[in-house]
């Protein structure tokens, strides 16, 4: 880790040291939604970039972060906000969505803008449908 490097600061050693997760401006990690987790490569495993809104004040925060600073915010019962993907699973409340099934769905588009035409463009797609214990469900293309 170098301290060049955005989201890390002096451990007063000379030493890299991780900003904490929590928003700068509120001085709280009480708010915030996690939108992202991404793997940082030459850093420690335990070391992940995320990427965060804060509730409160709406301030946008993205840097490297030690994974069990991360799991503190996650693992609130509160925590809530949108789909989070991380680590291959799509996560809503705070917890892994479950697989329910597939759905096989149909779009249709008119071939043309000028004419009421009745010929129309169709596509079928396969999806995957995702299912929250609280009950939010999404689909997503296979």
């Amino acid at each position: 880790m170098s301290l060049r490097s955005p989201g890390f600061r002096s451990d007063g050693a000379g030493r890299a040291r991780v900003l904490p997760v929590m928003c700068a401006l509120c001085g709280t990690d009480r708010h915030l939604t996690i939108r992202s987790v991404t793997d940082l490569p030459d850093c420690p495993a335990d070391v992940v970039l995320v990427a965060y809104t804060c509730g409160r004040c709406g301030r946008f925060s993205e840097h490297p972060a030690h994974v069990a600073d991360l799991s503190a915010v996650l693992g609130r019962r509160e925590q809530k906000g949108d789909v989070l993907i991380f680590g291959g699973h799509y996560m809503h409340c705070g917890q892994p969505m479950a697989r329910t099934g597939s759905e096989l769905r149909r779009l249709s588009a008119p071939l043309s803008t000028e004419d009421a035409a009745e010929d129309t463009l169709d596509v079928y797609l396969s999806t995957r449908v995702l299912r929250c214990t609280c009950g939010f469900q999404m689909e997503l293309p296979e």
